[in-house]
């Protein structure tokens, strides 16, 4: 339950100025969490925390004192961990470490949930599908390794500082307003713009034969205020549908809804 007797409970958003942040916000306010976000840059409508400093951080934590606080300030995109790793490493670990480290200097009774990535896995073969969470994770991008670093950070504060810290791997999630940088979305405003007469009738791909479990960012953030609300302290989460799907099969569905005839 949200509220510990007649008190409601503060929910904080790292990174809520995100694709998922405003779904989650919405969520947690329906669930009658009072929410606020956080965002690098300066923002009325939220706190700025830089991830990289000591000092903001507390001053945002100091103030609020969330009892919760939702972690998905990262750098995700698999891509730009290629082209800059150290930045990705930057914000995904050093950013984590930072904050659980306000948070256990500051004796918060905080709970911490830490997303993580179904990129940690690596390359699965179908017999081990549904994946569980005790297959071993085996990273194979820059941006998975440090989400699986950030994972055993969360796990060694919870067990060694006893910190309220649990952590997801989170399967691909879609829906309205996310960035085209992601296969979905991309398709989406390609298909989009030919239906518009912006463009010539085809759409550009990458590798269509890869399978990947696609969930409603809706349904991801009401499972990630469940996590925080049920989970177990230091456990790690599967968060996804447990069903693959091609890449061609949602292209077809995304042509099929466009009405028009794309190669």
């Amino acid at each position: 339950r949200p509220c510990a007797g007649d008190e409601m409970k503060k929910a904080l958003i790292t990174g809520g100025t995100g694709f998922v942040g405003g779904y989650l916000k919405a969520d947690l306010e329906k669930a009658e969490y009072i929410t606020e976000i956080t965002s690098r840059r300066k923002n009325a409508d939220c706190f700025q925390m830089k991830l990289n400093e000591l000092g903001s951080i507390q001053t945002v934590l100091s103030e609020f004192k969330p009892d919760v606080i939702f972690h998905l300030a990262a750098q995700s995109s698999v891509a730009d961990s290629w082209k800059e790793p150290e930045k990705t490493f930057q914000i995904n670990v050093n950013g984590t470490i930072n904050l659980l480290e306000v948070i256990r200097k500051l004796k918060l009774k905080t709970r911490i949930l830490l997303i993580g990535s179904s990129e940690e896995y690596g390359k699965v073969t179908e017999e081990n599908c549904p994946i569980p969470e005790s297959h071993m994770p085996n990273p194979e991008n820059i941006y998975a390794v440090t989400k699986h670093c950030q994972n055993k950070i969360g796990r060694l504060y919870a067990q060694n500082y006893d910190m309220d810290i649990l952590m997801t791997r989170s399967f691909n999630h879609t829906g309205p307003g996310q960035s085209d940088r992601f296969v979905v979305s991309d398709f989406c405003r390609q298909a989009a713009e030919i239906s518009l007469g912006m463009r010539e009738p085809v759409i550009y791909v990458g590798n269509l034969t890869a399978k990947r479990d696609f969930t409603d960012v809706r349904d991801i953030s009401k499972c990630y205020r469940l996590l925080a609300e049920k989970g177990i302290k230091g456990e790690t989460y599967n968060v996804g549908s447990g069903k693959a799907v091609s890449i061609e099969n949602i292209l077809k569905m995304i042509i099929d809804k466009s009405g028009k005839e794309i190669e």
